[in-house]
């Protein structure tokens, strides 16, 4: 009997959670009349520690641009209010494409949803097996993706999907690879212990003073929050030597205590980029800090935001080095996406080695890869790298077309310096995203849409 009890009061907290959730779930409204330049949508539901997160992580993976947003949680209901559009700007005008996304929305943030509590290791999706992720974080360096892909490549890995972040010297990345003669995921462990080896190996270089770390796992993570996290554990936002190219274009994030309420207030002025709201809540929640009220707003160029924050444990930040400290993340985590320099998109059919072989092609043209993007669809690669001069130089417009013709001027596109750029990718995700024309990676990953 005493062990019967005891295993009720194990699960119980969490199943009062989704009893309360089935018994409110959530309610999501969307009005086009509302606003003039932007569709309204409306999310009501239960409160729960990290909810703003999971509402904020859902539209980001929709690709809606958030313009505005209004959040209220204080107590045990939560309350949010965005002003969103398409990535051509425009509002959602089409019926059954809103139906989907409040239906999304709904079974995303529902009882039975495929979310899961946030865990440094899984974080916010369920485990599949049809790949392998691979997580990496290391010093930065020239060349790196280049030797990492070959080192998969020689090792018989296959690279379907996969994410580069580079920020204040550090870099990480998460990596989808399958067996080259199964197409499923690798699962011998002594072949996983060896590609673990290898790639550590690669990643220290010759750095002795920072570290280096990989990770292999059968499943998937959601793989912007788990960049996040990555380089939040890596200490990224500790600031290096170098002094950034230009001092203004630093975020200006403050923290003021309001003592009335015993709230923090975060304050974050920044040039608008898309994400950014997403990118902020992820910090704000792995720092384990909950957000009580908040607004946020894009007018032009210039983002604002505003949150009413305390720690999971009820304080506010009272302590000067945590306020630092805080600042620090916030500023990193802004930082983390901005890539400057030039963007290329390459879309070509896929096949093994394919992405080594275009690495290559950047390193022994000395140049230097910021930012990675890469994805496989329908036997197509579609992969967007933001590159820069490896000297830390403008780079030459000789060096594009040699790389140009060397991969293929029909398949490689030069988009031009692309810092904050919110250029639209050919086609929509929202205008096609219910209507079995576009499929996009973050829905193949939650498994609501098959190919």
């Amino acid at each position: 009997m005493e062990d019967a009890d005891l295993s009720f009061s194990w699960d119980s907290d969490n199943e009062y959670e989704k009893f309360i959730q089935r018994m409110n779930p959530p309610r999501v409204v969307v009005d086009n009349e509302a606003c003039d330049n932007a569709t309204v949508i409306q999310v009501d539901s239960a409160n729960k520690y990290g909810i703003l997160l999971e509402v904020v992580q859902v539209l980001t993976d929709l690709n809606l641009i958030i313009s505005k947003a209004y959040i209220t949680s204080d107590g045990g209901w939560f309350m949010d209010v965005f002003n969103v559009t398409d990535q051509d700007g425009k509002k959602l005008e089409d019926d059954i494409t809103i139906k989907g996304i409040v239906d999304y929305i709904r079974k995303s943030l529902g009882a039975d949803s495929c979310f899961v509590p946030s865990r440094r290791r899984s974080v916010g999706l369920t485990p599949a097996s049809n790949h392998t992720s691979i997580e990496l974080t290391g010093t930065d360096r020239p060349g790196l993706l280049s030797e990492v892909c070959a080192v998969l490549t020689d090792l018989k890995c296959n690279v379907v999907d996969a994410e580069l972040w580079t920020h204040n010297t550090r870099a990480a990345a998460v990596m989808h690879v399958t067996d080259e003669a199964t197409g499923g995921a690798v699962t011998n462990p002594e072949r996983l212990a060896k590609i673990k080896e290898l790639l550590c190996y690669v990643l220290k270089g010759n750095n002795k003073t920072r570290g280096a770390k990989t990770e292999v796992s059968p499943g998937v993570t959601h793989t912007e929050r788990r960049l996040h996290q990555m380089m939040f554990d890596d200490r990224d936002y500790e600031r290096s030597n170098q002094k950034p190219a230009d001092e203004n274009l630093r975020p200006n994030v403050s923290i003021v205590n309001c003592c009335d309420k015993d709230y923090s207030v975060v304050t974050i002025r920044c040039k608008d980029r898309p994400k950014l709201l997403f990118d902020t809540v992820c910090t704000l929640t792995d720092m384990q800090y909950v957000v009580f009220h908040a607004n946020a707003t894009a007018e032009g160029p210039e983002a604002y935001q505003e949150y009413y924050i305390r720690h999971i444990d009820g304080s506010p930040v009272n302590i000067e080095a945590e306020r630092q400290r805080v600042i620090q993340c916030l500023e990193a985590a802004i930082e983390r996406r901005v890539s400057e320099g030039l963007k290329l998109e390459l879309c070509i059919g896929d096949r093994v080695g394919l992405l080594s072989d275009v690495t290559r092609i950047f390193r022994e043209n000395s140049l230097n890869v910021t930012r990675a993007e890469v994805a496989t669809r329908g036997g197509k690669a579609i992969n967007t790298f933001y590159v820069g001069d490896a000297a830390g130089n403008p780079v030459d417009a000789k060096t594009i077309e040699t790389i140009r013709q060397a991969i293929g001027s029909k398949v490689l596109q030069v988009k031009g310096h692309t810092e904050h750029s919110k250029s639209p990718p050919p086609e929509s995700p929202t205008r096609f995203l219910f209507g079995g024309l576009f499929r996009s990676r973050s829905l193949y990953n939650f498994g609501l849409v098959r190919p």
